[in-house]
């Protein structure tokens, strides 16, 4: 299926603003749920910390931090790939 620029477009903004969801608002999610679940965090900055941490982890790529940045944009387009499938596979079994 080919691609407008308005697609290409819609489907860049997307990805940045998945991706920054994943880069500044899952770190400080993540450290909350950690809290609740297994108690402070050992480094004393807090979430600060953590955040700082990811970050790095990011720049040194380690796959962890990577994984966690892009599941946002990952989790929507495994979402969407699957509802096209589903979609096709209802549209053959109809046809």
């Amino acid at each position: 299926m080919p691609q407008t620029p308005s697609t290409r477009k819609k489907e860049l903004l997307l990805a940045i603003s998945l991706v920054g969801f994943g880069l500044f608002v899952l770190p400080p999610a993540v450290y909350w749920v950690g809290q609740q679940v297994v108690g402070e965090y050992a480094d004393e900055n807090g979430v600060w910390g953590l955040t700082l941490n990811f970050w790095s982890g990011i720049i040194r790529a380690n796959p962890m931090a990577l994984i966690l940045a892009l599941s946002p944009y990952c989790l929507v387009q495994t979402l969407r790939f699957s509802r096209r499938l589903r979609r096709s596979k209802q549209h053959e079994l109809s046809s």
